[in-house]
């Protein structure tokens, strides 16, 4: 285990009470445990990770981590497993530190998903040593883009493993999240339709 299991706890309250998590972790970001120590590098990196500025106009993954994280607060209610939902919105996107590259002049992340669930993983067992908590956490980051590919009849669509491995209304859930929290005005009955869509694809 790490020698900072009471951070990771801390971490863990302000997932699961704050009502804006995104003021606490915007304060501990700069500090030099999650600044020099890993695993705690895995999420700050992210401040440095630029994004497609037309998909995201509000910056970095850092920044939009921290609206994707604000919006899974408001409505975990509505998850199965708080604990777990939680945690896959601060590390769904730990995989665009090893990912983004620039591609004829284009940000790009391609297979972030695949590389965020192997650094969710990473980061969560240095703290707990529940293997299916990890599991289902990873899991979730891994699946988190199914609702992009599915409802727009993507070819990286795999609805027969992903509904082995997670709960689909899970992914749903968090694949909301992940497209409100973008810096633009966003249609939320839009989005809405887009995950009941989701949803209805997965249970034909």
């Amino acid at each position: 285990m790490h020698q900072d299991q009471r951070l990771f706890q801390e971490l863990e309250r302000h997932l699961l009470q704050d009502k804006k998590p995104s003021g606490y972790f915007n304060e501990i970001i700069e500090t030099d445990t999650f600044l020099n120590e890993h695993p705690f590098t895995i999420i700050s990196r992210l401040k440095k990770v630029d994004q497609s500025p037309k998909h995201h106009p509000e910056g970095s993954v850092w920044n939009h981590t921290m609206l994707v994280l604000d919006h899974a607060a408001e409505v975990k209610g509505q998850s199965g497993d708080q604990r777990v939902f939680m945690w896959a919105a601060l590390l769904h996107d730990t995989g665009k530190a090893t990912t983004t590259r620039l591609r004829n002049g284009r940000i790009t992340s391609y297979d972030h998903d695949k590389a965020g669930e192997k650094l969710a993983r990473e980061f969560l067992e240095c703290f707990t040593d529940d293997s299916a908590f990890v599991t289902k956490v990873s899991r979730l980051v891994r699946w988190h883009m199914q609702i992009l590919f599915v409802t727009n009849k993507l070819p990286f669509a795999n609805l027969d493993e992903m509904k082995r491995q997670v709960d689909i209304r899970e992914i749903a859930l968090l694949g909301l999240c992940d497209r409100l929290g973008r810096g633009m005005e966003q249609d939320v009955k839009k989005e809405l339709d887009t995950m009941q869509n989701f949803i209805n694809a997965c249970t034909r």
